[in-house]
């Protein structure tokens, strides 16, 4: 189901970042984190009841006289414009100021659903806080507080009730209609997607038609080659050759996420006479994200000097070293050079992402790697790793039950992710590992100790305070007294007269 977009603008520190990171909760920013990655726009999924939606957090406009400045201007246009509903916060606390009279201007000319909300309403009277910005004719305001929480439920039910896409309203894609290997086939404008799969579906093609999906415009193209079933996913659509005019193509995250997670396997298209680009490791992070198999295709390599492939082999092996498990092809889809291999890659790779391991495997993998290299000593007392079990495919997931598994650092974790891979040859698809630690079942269980002695609870706690109380009066003890100030050698004198 195509997911609502929502898309939250207004001035810097008014909130954004605080409310992206409640309405995605744990699911954080789609752009992952990874050394290497940019990115300007974030992007986050979550979910009111039964209904999906993305939010795009923008940065901040400033809204100055001299009108919103261009550079942000442009990313919170692109956002925007493809979102279904925009959520416009303003700061309750400064109340109403120009520049978000200035912003609401801008907001207008999109001709989208605008919900105003008024933020930082917490310990406030919200009727006062919201009467200023009745005057800016954004309807009622909703006011909220995104660092408690308040009030944002009500607002997303609102909106979603209204922009939100219905499953009664909207034909679901069903994507057990596309058969066979579903491949999403992203990348920037122009790299030469389309032409790729024009090339891939080509002359052996069984059956290929036009079949728009309901993922914002990406087309779902089904063929059959050497026996084996594809759906190819095309985010800037697939048309026939004497259908394409239009050489520009409209740039949508939405669309490469929407694709990705309806896919088995990724091919991101690198433009190779331009190397890598920033939108390059956006696109990257959002194939990480998705957790599907993974292919770099690196395009147009046919036109390269020799100067330009040495340079993009050295930019794929220091800007992409993170991601060494993804498979890279050299190809030319215009002459189709390296696009047969491709095939081949894309069937092992759909391979591994969906091959079931036994549990016994896993565990016999597991001990070996333990015992040829130890997990790090945490507070002075070994990680144990106790076993072992597959908890889902596409990608494999692997879950780990042991004591202090939560404590193990990142460099173990990657080597047992090298492990898995190689023992089970998962090959070009992300391998991922949970923890989960291990109850002691006598944490919280009382000792019986003193009911085997025969003795009562009361009988045992008195021992306790009296060697409690002896231990102490030692150890405060001061050195013998003799009494009356007579030294002991004076003493015995006396004693002997």
């Amino acid at each position: 189901m195509s997911k609502t977009v929502i898309a939250l603008v207004g001035r810097p520190n008014v909130g954004k970042s605080t409310l992206f990171n409640r309405l995605t909760r744990s699911r954080d920013a789609i752009v992952a984190d990874y050394p290497g990655l940019t990115r300007d726009r974030q992007y986050g999924t979550g979910r009111v009841g039964g209904q999906p939606y993305i939010v795009v957090d923008t940065g901040g406009l400033s809204g100055e006289q001299e009108g919103v400045d261009p550079l942000m201007a442009g990313q919170v246009q692109m956002a925007i414009s493809e979102a279904d509903a925009v959520l416009f916060l303003v700061d309750g606390r400064s109340g109403l100021i120009p520049a978000d009279e200035t912003i609401a201007g801008y907001i207008r000319h999109f001709d989208k659903p605008v919900y105003l909300l008024v933020n930082k309403a917490e310990g406030h009277d919200k009727t006062m806080m919201a009467s200023d910005f009745y005057q800016m004719g954004l309807g009622d305001p909703f006011v909220i507080s995104s660092a408690h929480g308040d009030n944002v439920n009500e607002v997303m039910e609102a909106v979603l009730a209204e922009v939100g896409r219905d499953e009664e309203d909207e034909d679901e894609l069903d994507l057990d209609k596309h058969p066979g290997i579903r491949v999403a086939v992203i990348g920037r404008p122009n790299v030469g997607k389309s032409t790729l799969i024009n090339r891939m579906i080509g002359e052996e093609r069984v059956v290929a038609f036009d079949m728009p999906g309901t993922t914002r415009d990406s087309i779902y193209v089904p063929f059959e080659r050497a026996g084996q079933l594809y759906t190819l996913i095309d985010t800037a659509g697939v048309r026939r050759r004497k259908n394409i005019k239009e050489k520009i193509e409209k740039f949508s995250i939405v669309k490469a996420i929407e694709a990705m997670e309806s896919s088995n396997v990724v091919v991101l298209v690198i433009d190779g006479s331009e190397g890598i680009t920033d939108q390059d490791l956006t696109l990257l992070g959002l194939a990480l994200e998705s957790g599907r198999g993974l292919i770099l295709a690196i395009n147009k390599w046919d036109n390269l000097s020799q100067e330009q492939r040495d340079k993009i082999k050295h930019e794929l092996e220091y800007k992409l070293h993170f991601v060494d498990y993804a498979k890279k092809h050299l190809i030319s889809a215009l002459h189709g050079t390296g696009v047969g291999d491709l095939f081949k890659t894309i069937g092992a790779v759909y391979r591994a992402a969906m091959k079931q391991v036994s549990t016994s495997d896993l565990n016999r993998v597991l001990t070996q790697a333990v015992l040829d290299h130890q997990p790090p000593l945490i507070g002075g007392r070994r990680v144990k790793l106790r076993y072992a079990h597959l908890g889902g495919l596409n990608p494999p997931r692997v879950i780990i039950h042991g004591t202090q598994v939560d404590k193990l650092p990142q460099a173990y974790t990657k080597y047992l992710m090298n492990v898995f891979r190689k023992a089970f040859k998962w090959v070009g698809t992300p391998v991922m590992i949970e923890y989960k630690v291990t109850a002691n079942p006598y944490e919280n269980r009382k000792s019986n100790f003193t009911h085997r002695r025969g003795k009562s609870e009361s009988q045992a706690e008195n021992a306790y305070l009296k060697r409690k109380k002896k231990k102490s009066h030692s150890r405060n003890a001061g050195p013998i007294s003799w009494g009356w100030n007579v030294k002991p050698a004076q003493l015995f004198a006396e004693m002997v007269e």
